[in-house]
């Protein structure tokens, strides 16, 4: 695709719009498709002057505006080209919305992460964090172990130190402390 300079755009809509010459001579004049010619200057009359400078940046749209774009081209009696100059959007964004709307709806109009999701960096995540869940997994029955053993342990304790209050010594406690 011929990416076309503001200046030439603006001389070219500007000659027009004096009423020096017709599309077709414009186009010949600098040899220009008559297509760009009159979408240039049909882009000039629907949004002015900026219309015609170059896009330094990618833009990106909200669904919404798509799916406004969308409902204007099909409710008025207006060409691709005449919509896509009112909302400065190029034809093919235009009719490409259409058709992923209307064969996906508007999950295909919203915004996705774009190239293909990567597996191996995935399943090695995934492992990795099941080792780790494995560990910890392993740790935490430990721990739970450990504090039953402790808790067994303090409830013997227990025991013994009330039956030694109630019971007193055995006989064989006194005749080892003798």
């Amino acid at each position: 695709m011929v990416k076309y300079s503001s200046k030439l755009k603006a001389e070219v809509v500007g000659e027009y719009l004096q009423g020096r010459t017709s599309m077709q001579s414009l186009s010949e004049k600098h040899n220009l498709p008559k297509r760009q010619v009159s979408f240039w200057i049909q882009k000039y009359r629907l949004s002015g002057v900026d219309s015609l400078k170059r896009k330094k940046t990618k833009r990106s749209f909200s669904a919404e505006f798509k799916i406004d774009v969308i409902n204007y081209y099909q409710t008025h009696d207006e060409t691709l080209a005449e919509v896509s100059a009112r909302f400065d959007v190029n034809k093919c964004q235009i009719s490409s919305w259409r058709t992923a709307f209307n064969k996906h709806g508007i999950e295909a109009l919203k915004s996705h992460p774009k190239g293909r999701k990567s597996k191996v960096k995935n399943d090695k995540k995934k492992l990795r964090h099941l080792i780790n869940k494995n560990e910890l997994d392993q740790l935490r029955e430990e721990l739970a172990k450990k504090n039953q053993e402790l808790y067994d342990t303090k409830l013997e304790n227990d025991i013994l130190k009330k039956s030694m209050t109630l019971f007193g010594t055995s006989k064989d406690a006194k005749n080892t402390n003798s």
